[in-house]
């Protein structure tokens, strides 16, 4: 026996929210211009795109970048796959593409946004919202203390030296890549003389940063999660976590300007 979906209508808040469901492994996607909910059910499928009358969610109905049947979200054992048909691919948690003609991607309970890259800079995000058993909607917490992000503490010198290194991530540009050990040495010893700067001692310095950061859990900070060839990755990887953590922001730039 087939389920008929239940209609979520566009003025639907954001499932980001939180959902409630009598059955968990109900999944809820939701659009611009609306959305479904449907029970879970081995073969039940949910289709996403661009043609309306041939799908269950409208997703970029205005877009022509976007599919008619850009992608699928199907039950089997016992929980729900996002699969592509689309041309382009989806943008999934943490960044990874997921390709037509790859192997579906298991959704997890809880909250999962998804973004199609359409016309002229325009994303498409579809929500997709699995229950789990014991899933309420989160409540208010207007009052509650807010939480600070993990801030890791550095030396005045480890700052300076990863300042001049980030220097391009902290100026925001469009794909920043560390400086190289000796141009980063160069430009503090113009900053500070006298200080004995060197590339060898910048390189020790940074990599002592990020093994104390790859022991506190921050992940790509080492050769074996990276894997060969290296490159640039562990230290941008390192910057990145620094900056994301607040660690270091832009205002920090005014440590290396001269005096």
């Amino acid at each position: 026996m087939t389920q008929t979906p239940g209609v979520l209508p566009a003025t639907h808040g954001s499932l980001a929210r939180g959902v409630s469901a009598p059955v968990p492994g109900t999944v809820f996607a939701l659009a611009l211009t609306g959305g479904i909910t449907l029970r879970p059910g081995e073969g039940r499928e949910v289709h996403f795109g661009r043609n309306r009358p041939e799908v269950h969610v409208c997703l970029g109905e205005d877009d022509p970048r976007v599919s008619r049947h850009q992608g699928t979200l199907t039950h089997h054992d016992g929980r729900w796959w996002l699969s592509t048909r689309g041309q382009l691919p989806i943008r999934c948690t943490e960044g990874r593409l997921l390709f037509r003609g790859e192997e579906p991607l298991p959704l997890s309970t809880g909250y999962t946004p998804l973004f199609v890259q359409g016309s002229r800079g325009r994303e498409h995000l579809l929500e997709v919202f699995v229950t789990g058993p014991d899933d309420e909607r989160p409540r208010p917490r207007h009052a509650d203390v807010t939480r600070p992000p993990r801030v890791w503490a550095l030396t005045e010198q480890e700052k300076l030296a990863l300042v001049v290194l980030g220097r391009r991530y902290l100026l925001h540009e469009p794909r920043p890549q560390p400086l190289t050990w000796k141009r980063t040495a160069a430009q503090l010893a113009e900053l500070q003389p006298g200080a004995d700067w060197t590339d060898k001692r910048v390189e020790h310095m940074v990599n002592a940063v990020r093994a104390r950061l790859s022991r506190d859990g921050v992940p790509y900070l080492t050769r074996e999660e990276v894997g060969e060839p290296v490159g640039n990755a562990l230290n941008d990887h390192l910057l990145r976590a620094l900056l994301a953590s607040t660690t270091l922001v832009p205002m920090d730039l005014a440590l290396a300007e001269a005096p």
